[in-house]
């Protein structure tokens, strides 16, 4: 019989589904070292520990990098959007669109805060400019 350690398997399962339908961003916390990350995984990247937890992030970033895509590739993704890797004010990063300004706005060090959009059955954590009025990108019109 193995009496090795196992991850928790609950913390397998993406929590982020449930989390962005109430509009919050989390990333995973080791209990171990503190360290924060995405995406989800069963042990810390730093320091290897099983005993991982979650952290409500406060949705805040700035644009780390992006590219422009001028060529859509999903129905759901028309061209021209940006794809961003967003750095978020308590350190982890994510892949995500810039959206409420355009294309040729983005720059790197751009100040970024997250909006949930509903895409189909799914609830997506995209980023608008700060100095963007708050609103709803599907109302407005913006599309990722």
């Amino acid at each position: 019989m193995n009496d090795t350690a196992r991850p928790d398997t609950k913390i397998l399962a993406d929590p982020f589904p449930d989390a962005r339908r109430q509009g919050r961003l989390l990333a995973a916390e080791c209990r171990a070292c503190g360290h924060l990350f995405l995406p989800f995984g069963p042990v810390c990247p730093r320091c290897w520990s099983i005993d991982i937890g979650q952290r409500q992030m406060s949705g805040a970033g700035e644009v780390a990098t992006f590219t422009i895509y001028r060529q859509s590739y999903h129905p759901d993704f028309p061209a021209p959007y940006v794809l961003a890797l967003i750095a978020l004010a308590e350190g982890p990063r994510l892949i995500s669109n810039v959206i409420g300004c355009a294309p040729e706005q983005v720059h790197i060090g751009m100040a970024v805060s997250v909006r949930f959009v509903p895409r189909g059955d799914q609830v997506l954590p995209l980023f608008v400019p700060v100095t963007s009025p708050a609103r709803n990108p599907e109302i407005q019109g913006d599309t990722p």
